[in-house]
């Protein structure tokens, strides 16, 4: 799947929205990509993970035990790349802060463990549940997510493929352009500041 088409199902689906957003990590940008909207069709899902799964270099796709993603924004792609690459697929969620196996998921040590996200900016998210992921056992082989937002600049510690890697701007809270400044900021992300 090109980038083109990868934007097109976002436009598709309305989820390529533009305004004044407050990411999870915490910066601001013009533009947010709602991966929740196009996820919701169940149809549109599996292409993307199908397409996703197709980015994984051969060697990686076959020594993958486990699909693991982070609640929230991780789980319907992650359940999808699990179907996608024919293993489990369980998540980590933040019950008390901080990213763990709950709801009888569970790894054994050495499970060879693929990581998947919707959307990556700072790497922040990803970087706690593959330290989770660890913690319980798994060896996480690689990362996968929708939307590399760092346009490639981000550092998992483990080989990171995304179907799309794209430059929108972020900006600190002090460093706005006037015309973010100027409104005011809304945050569609599912992590409390």
């Amino acid at each position: 799947m090109l980038e083109e088409e990868v934007l097109a199902e976002f436009r598709a689906s309305k989820a390529l929205l533009e305004g004044h957003f407050l990411l999870s990590s915490g910066r601001h940008s013009a533009h947010y990509l709602q991966c929740a909207r196009v996820l919701m069709n169940p149809d549109r899902a599996a292409r993307l993970a199908v397409a996703l799964a197709a980015r994984l270099p051969h060697d990686i796709r076959k020594q993958i035990g486990k699909v693991v993603s982070p609640a929230m924004g991780g789980v319907i792609i992650g359940q999808e790349m699990g179907r996608a690459l024919h293993v489990d697929a369980m998540f980590v969620e933040r019950p008390t802060g901080t990213f763990e196996l709950r709801r009888g998921f569970a790894l054994e040590p050495g499970d060879k463990v693929l990581m998947v996200e919707d959307v990556v900016t700072t790497g922040l998210s990803s970087r706690e549940a593959i330290k989770a992921i660890e913690e319980a056992g798994g060896t996480v082989i690689a990362a996968a997510a929708l939307v590399d937002r760092s346009a490639g600049a981000v550092d998992l510690g483990v080989p990171f493929f995304p179907l799309v890697a794209l430059n929108f701007p972020t900006y600190a809270p002090d460093e706005l352009p006037p015309e973010l400044a100027a409104t005011t900021a809304v945050k569609p992300g599912s992590r409390a500041q």
